[in-house]
Formats: structure tokens, sequence, C-alpha cells
């Protein structure tokens, strides 16, 4: 497998795990919620061939460190994005976004400075309102969750992430995804991240999308349970500089329910190089 883990970045919201691969321009991969960056493991082998691709797992996901102490909002992880772009001395960085990594990356670029040489955008959480019934219910009610058995955590947390996607994915790659939320630390950390979650976060940002400082392109998965189509098309009205294309038939996680299609999007969008 191309993607690994075998850099250890120590920040300011904790030690965080990180890769890379490939020889070209910088390209830079941010997943969202509740994913990590194993998430994009079946196109970096492709990107790879031609970029030199970097990837972490956010503070709180995946093999980062997980404390109980811990701040992973998004006000946190715009933040790290910055500094891990500092820690891999790249200006201008291609940036492909996911889920909570489009909240993520816009903070990063709009209000901490960063540069980015193209940007794409695939089923973003970046706009309000965001997060389902259930995502507010867990977010009040955190501790009676924490107190749940271990095999009932397990059962939320398949059924969470089922929710998101509408075509069948690889086993194994089910199982790399609710992996790191099984141990002690990966449950606690789980549930966190629906106490922090605050959509200001995306606010301070949604007025200055126009001010994104380049080319830009939206592709949206057309089934996204999560986060509907609509809210692409919604988005790309505060972004009317952006392209936008849709992904018929494909959920939320797009990159493993077709990652072919994924690269042929981006193939398009990149082709410049």
């Amino acid at each position: 497998m191309s993607w690994k883990l075998d850099e250890t970045v120590q920040t300011s919201a904790g030690t965080v795990a990180a890769g890379r691969l490939g020889n070209g321009p910088a390209l830079v991969l941010a997943h969202g919620w509740p994913w990590s960056s194993f998430s994009w493991h079946r196109i970096i082998p492709d990107l790879a061939g031609r970029y030199r691709v970097h990837w972490y797992d956010m503070p709180g996901y995946g093999q980062s460190e997980k404390d109980a102490g811990q701040r992973t909002s998004l006000d946190v992880q715009g933040k790290i994005f910055a500094d891990m772009l500092a820690y891999w001395n790249i200006e201008r960085p291609i940036v492909i976004a996911h889920d909570m990594g489009g909240a993520t990356t816009l903070r990063a670029h709009l209000l901490h400075g960063c540069d980015f040489d193209r940007y794409l955008l695939m089923n973003v959480v970046a706009m309000r309102p965001w997060g389902s019934e259930f995502f507010d219910h867990v977010g009040r009610h955190v501790d009676a969750f924490l107190g749940l058995p271990p095999h009932i955590h397990r059962a939320v947390v398949e059924a969470y992430i089922k929710g998101a996607i509408v075509n069948d994915i690889d086993s194994r790659d089910f199982e790399m995804l609710v992996e790191p939320w099984l141990s002690e630390d990966g449950r606690a950390s789980f549930y966190r991240q629906f106490a922090q979650a605050d959509e200001r976060y995306t606010a301070e940002v949604e007025p200055i999308f126009g001010d994104i400082r380049c080319p830009v392109k939206i592709i949206w998965g057309e089934d996204d349970p999560w986060i509907p189509l609509t809210r692409g098309k919604a988005l790309h009205g505060l972004i009317p500089q952006a392209s936008f294309e849709t992904l018929p038939g494909i959920g939320h996680l797009p990159q493993l329910e077709a990652p072919n299609l994924v690269l042929s999007r981006l193939s398009a969008f990149l082709g410049g190089d």
C-alpha cells in the first residue's frame, strides 16, 4: 500500500502522523470527519506518479494523538494545516479537500495566509447549517455515549460511517475507517469531535469565499446522504469563480466509492501541469 504514516510531527495540538510520496509539484490532501488520511489511499498511487503528495491525520483522528484535554475544533485544524505546510516547507501546494477538510483548508487559506496553486473541494463542510439531528444530539450528551459498552460503541461507529456511503466499498477499507475509533482514546476522541463542533468556525469565512486566490473546482457526489447536492450548489454560488461538477450515483465518500472517477475529474482540473 502506497499510503503510510511514517512521519511524526509535533504540533501545538499534539503529535500528528503524516506521510508523503512521489515527485513533482506539491499536492496536499485534507481529510474530514470521521475519516483519516487513509480515505485517500486509493488515489494516492496515481497522484504520486505526477506530484509530491502529502497527507496527515488531523489531531484527534486516525493515528494522530488523541488526548483527553485536546482541542480539535475547526479553528485549531485550520492553524494545524498551515503549520503542516510550514513543516513540509511548501509555499503554494495544490490542495484537495474533503468533508471538514474543506472548512479546515478554507480557514488556512483565507485567515492564515496560506497560498494554494489550485484548489479542489469535494463534498465539503463549508457553510452553515451543518450536522444532522443525530450529530447535534451526540454533542449534547457526550457523557452518556462515552459510557456505551465497546460492542455498542462499535455498532454506533459502523452505522454512522455506513450512513455516508451509497456504494459498496472494500470491506477492508471499511474496517480501516472504523478501527481508529475503537481504542479507549479513539472512543473518547470520536465523541469529543461532536462536542467541539461549532458552526461559528465556518461562519467566520463564509462572507469571504469570493476572496479565494487561486483556481477552484467543486465536485460533489450527487447522492450524498450527509451534505446534499443543494449545499454544493449553494457553495458554488458563494464561490462564483469556481467550476462545478457532479458525480452521478456517488455518496459522501467519492474517493473510496469511485476512485477512478475522482481521478479522472482531478486530471481534467490539474491537467495544466
